[in-house]
């Protein structure tokens, strides 16, 4: 399970012309399954999501987490962070999950957030072509692979 978590000022997912996730201050996650992701890559990297601290504190130091600072997040999911790149120019995403792999591992990851944070989730809409309009914060991107693990 790959996840690109970037610290935001806003965000707010469009599908259809239509929001259907919008919040203010905390991460817009994008999340990658694969096949062999499992109950054990969920837990791990939501715990390490809502725990990360990189929200600034009074002195302005990164030492504060979604927790903390009673931050919002939004999830959307994005296979194409699997993309293999190794051979030619068009990416393979031969190890993205399929959607009949991937949906229920992306709503177990939405149920432990949603119990980690202790608040609602929000996301985007499986499969769909979204629109993302963000405002990155600082900026703060951080890129953390369950397999990896650093």
């Amino acid at each position: 399970m790959r996840a690109v978590i970037q610290r935001v000022t806003k965000a707010q997912v469009e599908v259809d012309e239509k929001v259907i996730a919008q919040m203010q201050k905390g991460l817009l996650v994008l999340l990658g399954i694969e096949n062999e992701d499992s109950t054990e890559d969920i837990e791990w990297l939501a715990s390490k999501i809502i725990n990360l601290r990189i929200f600034d504190d009074a002195d302005g130091v990164m030492n504060l987490s979604m927790k903390d600072i009673e931050g919002e997040i939004i999830v959307v999911s994005q296979f194409t962070l699997h993309a293999s790149t190794k051979k030619g120019n068009r990416p393979s995403y031969i190890k993205a999950a399929r959607p009949e792999v991937a949906i229920p591992l992306y709503q177990k990851f939405i149920e432990e957030m949603d119990f980690l944070s202790e608040k609602k989730i929000q996301t985007g809409q499986f499969g769909a072509h979204m629109l993302l309009d963000f405002v990155n914060d600082g900026p703060v991107t951080i890129i953390i692979d369950s397999k990896i693990k650093e």
